[in-house]
């Protein structure tokens, strides 16, 4: 770009931090070239050369997943207004987190938002002995504020709603216990799911169980595995409404209506779950994601918050897609 506007990089570099004098000629040699290549420069590195950051880190995984851009709206809102730009680090593998660990503390922010993605204790720790600010939201460690809501009562929320109408073959669709990321989430919703078993005095059906991501298509392919079946479920809960929406339609694709022949409960309550009358487990997105930059920018100011666990309630919203079972057709 410095080659582009024919000065040096260090012109370049005062333009773009308003410092230093630099002709009005320069100056205007040096944002035409900024503008016909588009540049950008990185608010990290910006503020390293200015002594100081006036960036807040964002580090979410699948940040084009309606659940993390509703939680990325109440960020937005919290932090108008505040001198602080925002930095979003999208992390889609294992790799990417560390990748982003390493870029931070290289270059460091004033703060970090850590948005539903499991980090290391250590990771954690070492960014924070460089002074940086850490607040998380939907995961927790000892020693920094946290934004957190019960996954296990959201689980039982679900199933008491199901088992209340008459249901007795509940099946479960969640994550994979496995998952290279360490998500707990969907583990905790598919134990307070077996708790509302156990206190109804009901066996979970375990070949009723199934495992894959948070997406759309394979909450069709392993619903459609249930229905599939011999004995097949009356109702299932899914542990992310994409999930859900999914196995609505593949109920639909295999003949059986929704509610009259199974009925559906997602989790989160995203745009979506309004449009397709899915009955869900409604999680507070957005208030969590303005509520843990609220938290970050008290840390980054005079008065800082107490560590600890700020538990938001979860609520079920009854829609269309849950009635008593019917007769099959």
């Amino acid at each position: 770009m410095a080659a582009h506007a024919g000065v040096g990089a260090g012109t370049v570099s005062r333009v773009l931090n308003d410092s230093g004098h630099v002709s009005p000629a320069t100056r205007a040699r040096v944002l035409d070239a900024i503008e016909a290549l588009h540049y950008r420069p990185n608010p990290l590195a910006r503020g390293l050369s200015r002594g100081r950051g006036q960036t807040i880190g964002v580090i979410v995984p699948f940040f084009t997943q309606a659940s993390a851009i509703e939680r990325l709206r109440g960020v937005v809102a919290a932090l108008d207004g505040s001198p602080y730009d925002l930095v979003l680090f999208d992390v889609e593998s294992p790799t990417h987190r560390a990748e982003h660990m390493a870029t931070l503390t290289r270059q460091r922010a004033d703060g970090l938002l850590v948005m539903t993605l499991p980090v290391r204790a250590d990771d954690l720790h070492r960014l924070a002995d460089t002074g940086m600010a850490i607040v998380l939201v939907d995961s927790s460690h000892d020693g920094f504020p946290a934004v957190v809501t019960d996954d296990v009562a959201g689980g039982r929320m679900a199933a008491e709603h199901l088992l209340a109408l008459g249901h007795r073959d509940i099946g479960f669709i969640g994550d994979a216990p496995d998952n290279p990321f360490g998500f707990t989430s969907s583990a905790q919703r598919e134990l307070g799911f077996r708790q509302a078993h156990d206190d109804a005095e009901r066996v979970v059906r375990e070949d009723l169980v199934h495992h894959g991501a948070h997406q759309r298509d394979v909450g069709y392919a392993l619903a459609g595995r249930m229905l599939a079946g011999d004995e097949p479920p009356t109702a299932i809960v899914c542990c992310s409404d994409m999930q859900a929406v999914g196995a609505m339609e593949a109920a639909r694709d295999t003949g059986l209506s929704v509610p009259d022949d199974v009925s559906v409960v997602g989790f989160d309550d995203i745009e979506l779950a309004a449009h397709v009358g899915l009955t869900t487990v409604r999680q507070p997105l957005y208030r969590s994601g303005e509520l843990g930059a609220r938290l970050l920018l008290e840390a980054l100011g005079a008065h800082p918050p107490e560590p600890g666990v700020h538990e938001l309630d979860l609520e079920l919203v009854t829609r269309t897609s849950t009635a008593p079972p019917g007769v099959r057709r």
